[in-house]
């Protein structure tokens, strides 16, 4: 199984949506699609709610997203969990790594702040 990536710029937030399964045969190359768009006084709001698995090295995927993040010091949103992505990154503590929000008006309304 593939990860479909497609974006679209909304100002100073970039919107990337994904579909499919993260884990370690794709996560990879997902990594190396997602870190461009991590840029400093910008926003990026991933839009996970056509993802239907997170696996560890999916996981770690994100981590390193954030990290990345962190040090432009600019802010990554999670947007429209599953409930079993939520509950694989609440029982493994990524939930307190990212801004969350259940749809996408939300997300960019706090972007916007």
């Amino acid at each position: 199984m593939t990860v479909k990536l497609s974006s679209r710029t909304e100002g100073d937030v970039t919107v990337v949506v994904l579909e499919g399964e993260i884990n370690s045969t794709t996560s990879g190359g997902l990594q190396a699609q997602l870190l461009p768009f991590v840029e400093q006084d910008s926003r990026l709001l991933i839009d996970l709610s056509a993802v239907s698995y997170v696996s560890s090295a999916g996981l770690r995927t994100l981590l390193i997203v954030h990290r990345r993040a962190q040090q432009l010091q600019t802010g990554v949103i999670l947007v429209g969990l599953s409930e079993e992505v939520r509950f694989v990154m609440s029982a493994t503590g990524f939930l307190d790594f990212f801004e969350i929000e259940d749809d996408l008006d939300a997300a960019r309304e706090r972007a916007g702040r």
